[in-house]
């Protein structure tokens, strides 16, 4: 069920009891990142910030550059964080163990003392004019309409109580619907759909380790899967599988113009590592479940996934370079070099290139240099490139 709307405190101690009361100490931070929905960088009632904002992260410390790649704030943090847009084009939500902090990239960017309170925060996810935040450590999702955030007093919230802690993820639809997943400490098993009144609606825990999701074209929520893809559309849950017995998607990437989700995709239930090879094309519309190979040799993370301006698939290699694919065939189409081959990371939270992409134009974080590149994906050569960083880039939101 959800609880009734609650307006959170704006500093970092003082919370009130409808909120979990084990918000202290430093928790483990949730999996890999599981999905962007690339259509919502979303109108908001805030003025956004003068031209795109890149936030990264390094060790000890938190980035905003301005469009020219030129640091415009400098913000200490402790340890490993996560960023993610908080859905309204100007603010970012910053990962913390108290849950999620505020960061304002507008013209004089700074952290700011407002937090949305969460154990163990993981994944916020921000689709039309509303944002999920899933707190791992209970299993409570918040949402929230990110158009009224201003930075200072946060807005009013609703919270949901899942059936168990896990780490999970929600989305919230357009006509009020939460999907939000189920699972336990130990496995996740799929996704249940509530009405705008909180009521179960629909479910389905044919999803074995549920993990990425998005929407895509009319309104249609996918969820990776470790045998293919959960699609939920008009009330009811459909699944698609994978062309092979274990096909994992972990991470997701739509638009709202597209039917089809691009995800990663692995096959082998025995790989070590973290970079991938393959590719998975899901049209939740004809429901098929295409897989398209990287060039030989060339491997991928997580972090390396994004839609293109004409919906197509851009990956940035290991070998540098970035590469595009047909969102429908799986061709593919151009290979721009960017920056030196690199290798794949020990530990997922170890700084390795990562890929954002805002309209035409990617953003490619360089570990190696200690810089950001800008590349324009029409042309494929790089436009601009940062000054050396305070510190080695890692996570990365566009703002």
């Amino acid at each position: 069920m959800r609880i009734n709307t609650v307006k959170p405190m704006t500093n970092n101690t003082t919370l009130r009891a409808a909120w979990p009361a084990a918000l202290l100490g430093a928790a483990a931070l949730a999996l890999t990142g599981c999905s962007t929905d690339a259509a919502d960088a979303g109108g908001t009632s805030t003025p956004k910030a003068d031209g795109t904002r890149i936030t990264l992260t390094y060790d000890g410390g938190l980035l905003v550059l301005n469009q020219d790649l030129q640091v415009v704030a400098d913000d200490a943090i402790d340890g490993f964080t996560r960023v993610n847009p908080a859905g309204d084009g100007r603010h970012v939500l910053v990962t913390v163990p108290e849950g999620f902090r505020v960061l304002d990239t507008q013209a004089e960017p700074a952290l700011t003392d407002a937090v949305f309170p969460a154990d163990t925060g993981g994944h916020a996810v921000a689709h039309g004019d509303r944002t999920a935040l899933f707190a791992d450590g209970t299993g409570d999702v918040t949402t929230f309409d990110h158009s009224e955030l201003d930075g200072a007093d946060l807005p009013d919230v609703e919270t949901t109580k899942s059936e168990a802690a896990h780490h999970g993820v929600a989305i919230e639809l357009e006509d009020g619907t939460l999907l939000t997943t189920i699972g336990t400490e130990e496995s996740r098993s799929g996704v249940r759909a509530l009405d705008a009144d909180g009521e179960e609606i629909a479910r389905s825990e044919d999803c074995p380790d549920v993990h990425g999701e998005g929407a895509v074209k009319g309104e249609v929520a996918v969820f990776g899967c470790t045998d293919g893809a959960l699609v939920y559309d008009d009330g009811a849950f459909e699944k698609i599988d994978a062309p092979t017995e274990y096909g994992r998607t972990g991470n997701l990437f739509t638009t709202e113009d597209s039917s089809v989700a691009v995800g990663d995709y692995n096959d082998d239930p025995d790989s070590e590592g973290y970079l991938l090879d393959q590719i998975a094309l899901i049209d939740a519309d004809s429901g098929e479940y295409t897989v398209a190979d990287m060039p030989d040799g060339v491997g991928f993370t997580f972090r390396d996934l994004a839609r293109g301006p004409e919906d197509e698939a851009v990956v940035l290699g290991d070998d540098g370079a970035l590469h595009t694919f047909d969102e429908t065939t799986g061709k593919q189409l151009e290979s721009f070099p960017v920056v030196d081959a690199w290798e794949g990371p020990a530990e997922w939270q170890d700084a390795h290139p990562a890929l954002k992409v805002d309209g035409d134009v990617a953003y490619v974080t360089d570990p190696a240099e200690q810089k950001i590149h800008a590349v324009d994906l029409t042309t494929g050569k790089v436009i601009a490139s940062s000054d050396e960083l305070p510190g080695v880039p890692n996570e990365i939101a566009i703002a």
